[in-house]
């Protein structure tokens, strides 16, 4: 009995150690990159698991190549049969809103929740672009907070060169939504405001969310810990500040949370909420800001909210009302 326990302890307080001595190894678990999940899925290959969908590859940088599925809107699943990738890049110009889809850690474009929110904005009638960051997928490089922000900045750019007036929004999913609103910033301060945004399953910050993680509440008694886990969050370079990004931005604004999430807590997506409708009120802007909550009775959990029947009602009515 004594062994056991004394392992357990020992593993318990090397924890901190290991994070004070190799402050990367944080950044590698908040990214979780490395686990490719789905395993099998040939990501060059997008018609094994979602329909109407094409490969691509962009070099955002020199040395880094990302993989993007285009997904068709409706109108045009009946002309996709056996069509090349221009062909695809082409559609870009039909007039139809276009989506850029920006997924959260863990995995690939291709894990099911992400294919089966893309198949109801496709048919719900949109443009969608899913993309796997650097270090992510099929995608090279290694991932950092700028890395992932230059990823999607040169595939917002990439769309802008290709539509003919169409609306583009940003959707972020959990890490995907400080990626969104790290872009939505750049865009803004350099262009002008982003068409939308959508942000599902938001964060404050990704500090708050390490912080409040079930495995670091084990530490939070011991004195200062809390300080020393903010300490290594700053070596790490990585901070994706939604709360701090939403102070600035003027883009209409949609929030999707379910009370029951388990990674990214309900009251930090209310937060962003009052954040944003404060923002609006100070610069005097009438941009739309919307909050959606879903009842935890629904059991949706962090990455769910595809489950809701209204979804495609919720997204038109929300891009739709941006036209007027």
């Amino acid at each position: 009995m004594k062994r056991p326990i004394s392992f357990l302890i020992t593993v318990y307080v090397s924890v901190p150690v290991i994070l004070y001595l190799f402050p990367w190894i944080l950044g590698q678990v908040i990214f979780a990159h490395l686990l490719r999940f789905p395993f099998f899925v040939d990501l060059s290959r997008p018609e094994d698991v979602l329909n109407h969908t094409c490969n691509f590859y962009l070099n955002t940088e020199e040395g880094i190549s990302v993989g993007v599925w285009h997904t068709l809107p409706a109108s045009q699943w009946e002309k996709s049969a056996m069509r090349s990738p221009e062909w695809y890049r082409e559609t870009l110009g039909d007039g139809t809103p276009v989506i850029i889809y920006l997924h959260g850690n863990i995995g690939t474009r291709a894990i099911n929740h992400r294919v089966q929110l893309v198949k109801i904005l496709s048919a719900a009638g949109y443009h969608v672009l899913s993309l796997d960051y650097r270090g992510f997928g099929d995608s090279t490089g290694d991932p950092s907070e700028a890395g992932l922000t230059n990823d999607a900045l040169y595939l917002y750019h990439w769309v802008k060169k290709h539509i003919r007036g169409s609306l583009v929004c940003l959707w972020g999913h959990s890490l995907g939504s400080g990626v969104a609103t790290n872009a939505a910033v750049k865009i803004q301060e350099q262009e002008s405001a982003v068409d939308a945004l959508i942000l599902e399953a938001p964060y404050t910050s990704i500090g708050e969310v390490v912080v409040n993680h079930w495995f670091m509440k084990m530490y939070r008694f011991l004195p200062g810990f809390e300080s020393f886990l903010w300490n290594i969050m700053k070596m790490t370079n990585i901070v994706f500040a939604n709360d701090k990004n939403l102070k600035s931005l003027i883009s209409p604004l949609l929030i999707l949370h379910s009370e029951d999430d388990n990674v990214v807590p309900y009251h930090m997506g209310l937060e962003l909420y009052e954040i944003s409708l404060q923002t609006r009120r100070k610069l005097n802007t009438d941009a739309h800001v919307e909050m959606i909550s879903y009842s935890a009775s629904l059991g949706f959990s962090h990455s769910s909210i595809y489950l809701d029947p209204n979804l495609s009602g919720v997204v038109r009515k929300f891009l739709e009302n941006l036209r007027h």
